[in-house]
């Protein structure tokens, strides 16, 4: 989640900006960030929400109130006040930022269609952010997944277990056939025992699907590797 504030070098372009009527909130908004830096999420949501009384379509007070909101869990909240600026942020000077957030509050909520497309407005105000590309391609992951995709490692542990059951059954049978030969005959060396071109092949097929089975383990790993990180930036 990245934070915006009135300080380092980002601040002089936010300044410029903004409108003479809404300067007024600034007071506000950095008694809001002093706050929020030091956890007091509950005295910054005071002193944003002052600031909106100020000026209702100030971006930083906004985005930096939905950043609070998102820091306590409220997450429907905090995607309403950085919906509410949202509309300007493809000719904001912060606007990656503002979609970037977007998405982190849409992966908050699981709403992975919305994740997809603010990250995707994301890196196509900025191409080289590589931390927006990682959440596009995991919340795109879990898109898929939730659209039907992430049925297919359950059938195949079923299809699996089926051909694991059928192994054990044919080998039990073939272990009750020797056994009655054997009482009929007297023992003498035997061969290794063959298997059926039946029984090899099932057990080639439980075989490749649990190297299935494994390799989708392994890209849900990557995806989870990629989920988005909580991220501060100064304006």
């Amino acid at each position: 989640m990245r934070v915006s504030g009135y300080i380092a070098a980002m601040a002089a372009a936010l300044l410029v900006s903004l409108s003479a009527s809404a300067q007024t909130d600034r007071a506000e908004v950095r008694r809001g960030n002093r706050q929020f830096k030091k956890e007091q999420y509950r005295e910054a949501d005071v002193s944003y929400r002052k600031a909106l009384l100020k000026d209702s379509l100030s971006v930083a007070a906004n985005y930096n109130l939905a950043s609070n909101l998102y820091r306590q869990q409220n997450f429907d909240d905090a995607a309403e006040y950085v919906g509410k600026i949202s509309e300007i942020a493809q000719t904001h000077p912060s606007g990656r930022d503002i979609h970037f957030n977007a998405g982190d509050i849409a992966i908050a909520k699981k709403d992975w269609q919305g994740a997809v497309d603010a990250f995707r407005k994301a890196i196509l105000m900025d191409p080289e952010d590589l931390q927006a590309k990682e959440n596009y391609i995991y919340a795109k992951k879990m898109l898929q997944n939730s659209q039907g995709g992430g049925g297919q490692d359950q059938n195949q542990d079923q299809d699996q277990n089926r051909d694991q059951n059928q192994d054990q059954n044919q080998d039990q049978n073939q272990d009750q056939q020797d056994q009655n030969q054997n009482q009929n005959q007297d023992r003498q060396p035997q061969d290794s025992p063959k298997i059926s071109e039946q029984q090899a092949q099932q057990m080639l097929k439980a075989i490749q699907a649990k190297e299935q089975q494994t390799q989708d383990k392994v890209n849900r790993e990557k995806a989870d590797a990629l989920k988005s990180k909580d991220r501060d930036k100064n304006w």
